[in-house]
């Protein structure tokens, strides 16, 4: 098995305290899993119905993500971090639990 196959060290296990929220805000690993997220949600909004509501605004972020993905990446990572389940498990959190905190941190905002 390569080192890539293995489990990811965590670096932050929760639950979390505020230094370790705040070095996890910044950690690129973990943001680049929020990238993901947001690249993720900013393809489905882009292929969402016109008729959903706010389509508008939510379309033009699906956008600019798409062009800017780390610039989305920063923006939301202390909301996402925020969470209660990245607070309880910190960078340990499953890709689809992850998923939705970005989503619902992006919506809140949009």
């Amino acid at each position: 098995m390569t080192p890539m196959q293995g489990a990811a060290k965590s670096n932050f296990p929760g639950p979390l305290d505020y230094d370790s929220s705040a070095q996890l805000m910044n950690d690129m690993s973990f943001r680049g899993r929020i990238k993901v997220a947001c690249l993720h949600f900013a393809s489905y909004i882009q292929g969402e119905e016109p008729t959903v509501a706010a389509h508008n605004t939510r379309y033009q972020w699906a956008q600019q993500t798409m062009m800017n993905p780390d610039m989305a990446a920063a923006r939301f990572a202390p909301a996402v971090v925020g969470d209660t389940n990245v607070q309880a498990l910190g960078d340990t959190i499953d890709d689809a639990s992850l998923q939705t905190a970005t989503e619902t941190a992006i919506q809140k905002q949009l």
